[in-house]
């Protein structure tokens, strides 16, 4: 199957109104998770960019990858599995059941290798049940 993308267009709606430079950032950041998730779908959902495996039950939320989203004004790449990606170099944030985020609070922060690892760690990620 495929992975579905979504448009220019489509990303820009989402992201065009965030604060300051986040926009620019959120695109660095989309650009390197469809290259660490080359096989994710993409979509809108919560607010965010959502990344996620096509056909995992549960959609959006059981297969999910990671999300670029903003919260207080900062952008934020979150994981709903998370709690159980290995993460040797402590960039997960939260204290949720499952849920983790990463916090982007300078454009260099998107090219790290270490997050490379989690969003492909998140790419092979099976829910237990």
């Amino acid at each position: 199957m495929n992975p579905t993308r979504l448009t220019d267009e489509e990303v820009l709606a989402v992201v065009g109104d965030w604060p300051g430079e986040l926009p620019e950032w959120a695109l660095a950041l989309r650009r390197v998770v469809l290259k660490a998730a080359p096989a994710a779908s993409e979509k809108i959902a919560f607010n965010s960019l959502v990344y996620y495996r096509a056909g995992a039950e549960y959609g959006v939320i059981g297969g999910n990858v990671c999300g670029i989203g903003v919260h207080k004004g900062a952008l934020k790449l979150g994981f709903i599995h998370g709690a159980f990606l290995p993460d040797p170099h402590g960039l997960l944030q939260g204290k949720a059941k499952a849920k983790r985020h990463v916090d982007i609070s300078k454009k260099s922060d998107i090219h790290r290798e270490a997050l490379r690892a989690l969003i492909k760690a998140a790419a092979h990620y099976e829910p237990s049940e």
